[in-house]
């Protein structure tokens, strides 16, 4: 299983951090750390229950990580395994991930799909979250995957909903003309944008609307080009 132990630092003071897979005992923390992240109008409902952490653990503890500072659960990532066709990407944030039940989990998936990832806003200046995102990046090359998947919320979108469309708004991002509390950060943790998905999750900031973003596997090597190097 996984385990990570390394230093954040507070301005100049380090901090001891560990990841690792999350159990039972932390199922707790691991629903206050949802509850401070995504306060009203985010809906309650979305927010973990039992049920799911349960299902994560047993179908793909892999994919279940948390982040302990000083021996508290202050973040986690949760991811499950997909066969997903880059051909016919759209998709909803309820469909592919089971409603976070993950019970759609395929072992020989080729894609690990972020299903949620969520810092305490306490402690979010210690860069806890890009930390998760590396370690996933380290599960999906040790599983050999093709890449690592997900829907990222556009919390500012709806600030400039009347001004421009979803995919403009995503390529300002990207650009660097504006910043969105969500979409700059993966592009900061090295993700890069598939496409814009309507529908894919119902949230008001974001004005229900995801943009599709992918880490590629560079090890990865598909079947095809095998034998050639």
């Amino acid at each position: 299983m996984y385990r990570k132990e390394f230093f954040v630092f507070n301005q100049n003071q380090p901090i001891r951090a560990v990841i690792r897979n999350y159990q039972e005992k932390d199922f707790s923390g691991l629903i206050a750390v949802q509850q401070e992240c995504f306060p009203p109008p985010f809906p309650s409902d979305l927010w973990w229950n039992k049920e799911q952490l349960q299902n994560h653990v047993t179908l793909f503890p892999e994919g279940a990580l948390c982040i302990e500072i000083e021996g508290k659960v202050v973040g986690s990532m949760t991811g499950l395994l997909v066969d997903f066709d880059s051909k016919h990407p759209e998709h909803t944030w309820e469909t592919i991930t089971d409603n976070g039940y993950i019970r759609n989990h395929d072992s020989e998936g080729n894609t690990l799909y972020v299903v949620d990832i969520s810092v305490s806003p306490t402690y979010r200046k210690l860069g806890l979250g890009k930390w998760l995102m590396l370690s996933m990046y380290e599960v999906v090359v040790y599983k050999g995957l093709e890449r690592l998947l997900g829907g990222g919320r556009m919390p500012g979108y709806h600030k400039k909903e009347n001004e421009m469309t979803p995919e403009q708004y995503l390529e300002s991002v990207v650009k660097g003309e504006l910043k969105d509390p969500v979409i700059t950060f993966l592009l900061q943790c090295g993700r890069t944008p598939v496409q814009v998905v309507a529908n894919y999750l119902k949230d008001e900031e974001s004005c229900d609307f995801g943009a599709l973003m992918e880490w590629k596997n560079p090890f990865f090597l598909p079947i095809s080009e095998q034998g050639e190097c």
